[in-house]
């Protein structure tokens, strides 16, 4: 059996810790994604979604249990080895698209495939023209950020988040600030990707409508899972 691609085990996380004003915000979560997953991550604000993302991301430790990505357990690594994990391991799509102004579309995509090897080369933009067009911009490649439309222009985060075609992709509220029919496009692109190259998918949303259209929901309430339902019969046990 293929090993997870995330493993939470009693994950605990506090802030201003040994202070007066401690807080634990996520109480021993326990949480499971296999490959090809497609996971809604839902709750109301203060619930504990962005903690976790953030845990999750590598971006924060843990205060207490266990995080293992790929296999690879995360929380003994230092922070030159989750740096390359991260890069390696994840892809990030935000609801702002943090696209580098200075930067066009095409190397906005290749932009952390650049990072990773120092310099740009033939290939890394041919693999970003090539998303560039999956992603329904082609045309657009040598356009500035300002020149796209919000719907464009996540669709060019997504495209840079696949560059490197990661095991897991983390997207943080990826439409909320679109209109609806852009949310319905950016979506479904994000269920292609999934279904077509087995990306897995963890998705941040308060749109009920994108949530029932996931193979799972994962519900948090004050730091807890109050919910873990697998909403498609087709999904991954």
């Amino acid at each position: 059996m293929a090993e997870p691609v995330l493993r939470l085990d009693g994950v605990r996380k506090s802030y201003n810790v040994g202070t007066p004003v401690e807080a634990e915000v996520l109480h021993g979560i326990d949480l499971v994604i296999e490959p090809g997953e497609f996971v809604a991550l839902i709750g109301p604000s203060g619930s504990g979604k962005s903690t976790l993302l953030h845990l999750v991301g590598l971006l924060e430790r843990p205060s207490a249990g266990r995080i293992a990505l790929t296999g690879r357990e995360t929380t003994t690594l230092d922070e030159d080895a989750l740096t390359g994990l991260r890069g390696r391991a994840l892809g990030f799509i935000f609801q702002f698209h943090h696209l580098i102004p200075a930067f066009t579309a095409v190397e906005n995509v290749y932009m952390p495939l650049m990072i990773e090897r120092g310099h740009p080369d033939a290939a890394m933009r041919a693999r970003a023209m090539e998303l560039l067009a999956r992603v329904g911009l082609e045309g657009h490649e040598h356009k500035w950020p300002a020149q796209l439309s919000g719907g464009q222009q996540q669709r060019v985060a997504i495209a840079r988040a696949l560059s490197f075609d990661p095991p897991l992709v983390l997207a943080d509220e990826p439409t909320g600030n679109l209109d609806t029919h852009s949310a319905d496009d950016v979506f479904a692109l994000m269920r292609e990707f999934n279904r077509e190259r087995g990306i897995t998918f963890l998705v941040v949303t308060h749109d009920p409508r994108l949530a029932q259209r996931c193979d799972r929901v994962v519900e948090l309430l004050d730091g807890h899972v109050v919910r873990d339902e697998r909403i498609r019969p087709g999904a991954p046990s």
